[in-house]
């Protein structure tokens, strides 16, 4: 099931919230905790009616199996945790890059002359990488004790399955939602509701509203050959994906917030105006926060760590052992966090695509970035992103690679796709919408915003809020279905 549907804008969430709602009068929060549980379930089967065994399987293995790493020591402990990694991580490479291990195997035997590999395709459920990652993040901190292992199975399984951030993250580690699953009285508030609401229907109106007509127009240009395109065209393209692709995830993100906010809970920010970053390094800060900072605990820090143990000297060919540290962290986490996103060769390139500009800010660039000024360096890192987000749109290669071409040899042709008033004009408002949050007055008002409104705002904004649900599901009602980016990893 997909928030941006009329099944469940008209149909399932207010179906829930009633029933959610009428039960958060009993004093006790097991009812609602059990209810919120059966509708995640059924919210996740409706789209993955047989994976739902498979996942429900691996958190009963999970919670039995972390029970015993946090009574456990030395060897057993050691051993139980690597079982629960290799668990998880099976099902991720499994379900989600056998098919492409599959392909890489057989072209390797079509050199030799040799028939491919039988294989039958294996679908890629939806979510799978989220609650990978909300799972291992679990397994991790019980492992090195910065949390104790949840006692109730309900409580663990609510806090894999909870439906707002299922299927496309935030990533919510156990420490930041584990106390708000046993008790959330404090936030169960008129006032908290209506904030959520509004976040959500935000949410919903960049995804409907703004990604999706953008989206229209990008998905037309990159069906083109792009050697039929003319280079303004294909910067369009390119400029018209990289407004997509933020306001369709930032959208789900603020719909996934709020709606956790309507049912009593605070998850993590993910999004902060990540377009205004004057480096790629704060791109990364202020891009996919909850991925980012799960990257940089998980796997830049271990790597780091452990490497630094190993290399005694202070410079090797000159240059400092901090600096080799660094970029030998950054290259081997943004190639994993690129094959994380998809099993495609476009998105291991992406990824050290990512790691040349991380490890250039870290030698060279962000220094030189802050004398050409603010502006100058914001300009120079959208540009280097849109160029990034070629690649990650790219189905392959070769694609990727005459497509950037064409962009910069500024040749002129015949277009065939017809770039509307509508397109105009929701390009507008992405572009406005992205960049003023370089502007910290407004940065601060966003986040005071879904925090710690004044009354009147809340007013204000439940009205706007209820003019762009309408708006919106006319919309979905008129266009029929599209579904959110990240789905596809």
């Amino acid at each position: 099931m997909i928030f941006s549907t009329s099944l469940f804008l008209l149909y399932f969430l207010p179906a829930f919230l009633i029933a959610y709602f009428l039960l958060a009068l009993i004093p006790k929060s097991w009812p609602k905790n059990f209810f919120l549980l059966l509708a995640s379930i059924f919210f996740y089967a409706w789209g993955a009616p047989l994976f739902v065994f498979v996942v429900t399987g691996s958190i009963l293995v999970d919670f039995f199996i972390l029970q015993e790493v946090g009574h456990s020591e030395g060897g057993k402990r050691k051993a139980l945790f690597w079982i629960s990694v290799v668990l998880n991580l099976g099902l991720l490479l499994y379900f989600k890059y056998m098919n492409f291990f599959v392909d890489q195997f057989n072209d390797i035997l079509s050199w030799f002359g040799s028939p491919p590999a039988e294989w039958t395709r294996v679908a890629l459920p939806i979510g799978i990488s989220f609650i990978t990652f909300q799972k291992l993040s679990y397994t991790f901190d019980v492992y090195k004790r910065r949390h104790a292992a949840v006692t109730r199975l309900q409580d663990y399984a609510l806090y894999i399955f909870m439906f707002p951030h299922l299927l496309s993250g935030p990533i919510v580690r156990v420490g930041q939602i584990i106390d708000q699953i046993r008790d959330r009285k404090a936030q169960e508030k008129a006032n908290e509701r209506l904030i959520g609401f509004y976040r959500f229907v935000i949410g919903l109106a960049k995804k409907v509203l703004i990604a999706d007509v953008l989206g229209v127009t990008a998905n037309e240009i990159f069906a083109l050959n792009p050697l039929e395109l003319s280079s303004g065209l294909a910067w369009m393209g390119a400029i018209a994906y990289t407004f997509q692709i933020y306001f369709d995830f930032s959208g789900y993100t603020d719909m996934a917030i709020g709606l956790a906010k309507m049912a009593g809970f605070r998850l993590p920010e993910n999004f902060n105006f990540p377009y205004i970053s004057t480096s790629i390094t704060e791109f990364w800060r202020r891009w996919h926060i909850t991925l980012s900072t799960w990257l940089r605990d998980y796997l830049f820090l271990p790597i780091a760590y452990s490497t630094s143990r190993k290399w005694k000297k202070e410079r090797y060919l000159g240059i400092r052992t901090d600096k080799w540290l660094y970029i030998y962290a950054a290259a081997i986490t943004f190639l994993i966090c690129g094959f994380w996103h998809g099993a495609a060769w476009t998105f291991i390139v992406w990824g050290g695509y990512m790691a040349f500009f991380l490890i250039l800010d870290r030698l060279f660039l962000i220094r030189w970035m802050k004398k050409t000024g603010r502006i100058p360096a914001i300009i120079l890192t959208f540009l280097i992103l849109v160029i990034g987000w070629v690649i990650f749109r790219s189905e392959n290669l070769d694609f990727a690679w005459f497509y950037l071409r064409r962009m910069f040899q500024f040749v002129d042709m015949p277009n065939d796709v017809w770039l509307n008033s509508k397109f105009w004009t929701m390009l507008a408002v992405a572009i406005f919408f992205s960049f003023w949050g370089g502007w910290k007055r407004i940065e601060r008002w966003s986040e005071k915003l879904f925090t710690t409104p004044g009354s009147s705002t809340v007013i204000l904004f439940t009205i706007v809020a209820v003019f762009l649900f309408i708006l919106s599901e006319a919309t979905i009602t008129s266009s029929g279905f599209s579904p959110f980016i990240y789905f596809r990893f």
